[in-house]
């Protein structure tokens, strides 16, 4: 399998969230052979999209000469894409939003009902393109905190998109917090292992990888203290 990560992440390599995609992916490694390609949102240039809507006219092509045409074709030749983010003011950091913004050349302005809703015409094939998100936020849980990101992603890539939100993540860059982080983390590699093996996530599992690693309370308290100190 060709997979390909977009860290969405502002501190790149050094993305709290990439410890556990990592995790995810090691698991993956253990059950099967896969092509892995890390694209650092962070590092690329890509143009604000300015809605002209040229590209959904034209067969795709952007008014912009960029690095977005790269990573389109990267995008076009996986079989999974796995979107890596911290939750930023409750969605996407803003150099992967610029990316899932100039991501519109996949659909051309015609639109098709389907369901209840409407949606554009694709002019891009994607029909074997799997999605995930992997998104880690600094508060001690997972209500009302990842909710508007995980409802755009589902809007933007439906269809079997495997979702997957880990409250507490600073605590995986900190080596303090091993006697709690270490084993979350062999969880996600099992996860990893299963979603290779079967192509998907059983639901437990993915509930108990987005639960609270310590208790709220003392969480809080420690993200408090820190702040008090400074």
């Amino acid at each position: 399998m060709k997979i390909l990560i977009l860290n969405g992440s502002p501190k790149g390599e050094n993305s709290d969230t990439m410890h556990i995609t990592r995790a995810f992916i090691e698991g993956m490694k253990e059950a099967a052979e896969h092509e892995v390609r890390i694209i650092n949102a962070v590092e690329k240039h890509v143009e604000y999209c300015t809605g002209c809507f040229v590209c959904m006219f034209n067969g795709g092509s952007c008014m912009h000469d960029d690095d977005m045409k790269e990573i389109l074709d990267e995008i076009l030749s996986s079989d999974l894409l796995l979107v890596s983010f911290p939750l930023y003011c409750y969605g996407m950091p803003a150099p992967l939003k610029a990316i899932i913004d100039r991501t519109l050349p996949l659909s051309s302005m015609a639109m098709q009902k389907v369901g209840d809703r409407y949606e554009h015409v694709g002019q891009a094939d994607v029909s074997r393109l799997r999605t995930m998100m992997i998104c880690g936020c600094g508060f001690p849980n997972s209500k009302h905190n990842f909710e508007p990101a995980v409802d755009q992603f589902r809007l933007l890539f439906h269809g079997d998109s495997t979702v997957m939100t880990v409250p507490e993540s600073p605590l995986f860059s900190v080596s303090s917090a091993d006697v709690v982080t270490v084993p979350r983390l062999e969880i996600v590699r099992k996860a990893g292992r299963q979603f290779a093996e079967s192509g998907t996530i059983d639901a437990a599992l993915l509930n108990e990888i987005g639960s609270p690693m310590i208790p709220d309370e003392q969480y809080a308290a420690i993200v408090n203290a820190g702040v008090n100190k400074e």
